[in-house]
């Protein structure tokens, strides 16, 4: 069974068919489904969504555009909400300096504000980063690093190992330094998180899934001029990554330009499965464990 760790039902865009959508994901081997967060308008009507379905789960909490709307009310409706056991994470909250619709110190606020709520919580969280690689690492290293001294090390290790802090290559030498991490109060979450529609370079990637996060991967996977992200995927372990539509936005290949839905993943699972030179089933048992574990659902 496949499950869509990244969706937004809530949209608009299904109004018109959402309860025929959604009863077809079963018969689309579709067995699991969380419905992101957006704005303050979906801190209300997606748990009315998962009481709805079995199969429909929740997170909570503002996108980097909408958190000139965090007020106090708002963060007690989303710390109120995470009572409801359906609703599994925060998110999606982050930074996103492609629109730059609030300044980039509200946002970085209004993200650290919202890991706290998720530390409080004890639920996950799902992290939304564009154009904004250096200062999300910063703030995820901040409040989720398990502390480190700096050091040189091999670049020759440092490359084939899943690094639990950064570290920056000195061109020309075989070295390269791991800068210091403080011990953050989420340090010790064993349920850390989803970099959301990861599209950063393997280097970071590696930090993040050291740091304990998973990368969520979607229909870009399926782009042609995707090749960052291949690489990403034919580097990190599948044990590392989750399966996503961010729907009813980037649908894969040949549906792209589509309104996308979780029928779609199909076509992810095939892309990694390619990738990783193993079998589709494999790709969906162990992603589909990957989400599970870190939701708190059985499997």
């Amino acid at each position: 069974m496949i499950f869509d760790t990244h969706a937004h039902y809530d949209d608009k865009a299904f109004e018109e068919d959402r309860d025929a959508v959604l009863a077809s994901l079963r018969g689309a081997g579709v067995g699991r489904v969380i419905d992101v967060g957006a704005s303050v308008r979906s801190l209300k009507r997606i748990p009315e969504l998962a009481a709805q379905y079995d199969f429909l789960y929740g997170a909570l909490g503002l996108h980097p555009d909408e958190v000139g709307q965090l007020t106090d009310e708002v963060r007690e409706q989303i710390t109120r909400g995470l009572k409801n056991p359906k609703m599994v994470a925060v998110g999606e909250i982050g930074l996103d300096y492609h629109w730059d619709v609030e300044p980039h110190e509200v946002q970085i606020r209004c993200f650290k504000e919202q890991i706290r709520i998720a530390l409080q919580a004890e639920k996950p969280i799902i992290v939304h980063s564009r154009s904004a690689a250096e200062d999300t690492m910063s703030v995820i290293e901040e409040l989720y690093g398990a502390g480190s001294p700096a050091k040189k090390v091999a670049k020759q290790e440092a490359l084939k190992k899943l690094q639990p802090d950064s570290y920056v290559e000195v061109p020309g030498k075989e070295w390269v330094w791991k800068k210091e991490i403080p011990e953050g109060p989420g340090h010790h979450v064993k349920r850390k998180g989803i970099i959301h529609a990861y599209a950063y370079s393997a280097e970071h990637a590696r930090i993040y899934t050291g740091l304990g996060f998973f990368l969520g991967i979607g229909g870009v996977l399926t782009y042609q001029n995707s090749r960052k992200l291949k690489k990403v995927v034919k580097e990190i372990p599948l044990e590392y990554l989750v399966l996503e539509t961010d729907c009813p936005y980037l649908a894969p290949e040949p549906h792209r330009g589509e309104r996308n839905s979780s029928a779609y993943l199909p076509e992810v699972v095939k892309a990694i499965a390619a990738i990783k030179e193993v079998p589709e089933a494999e790709v969906e048992a162990v992603t589909w464990e990957n989400a599970c574990r870190l939701f708190g659902l059985s499997f």
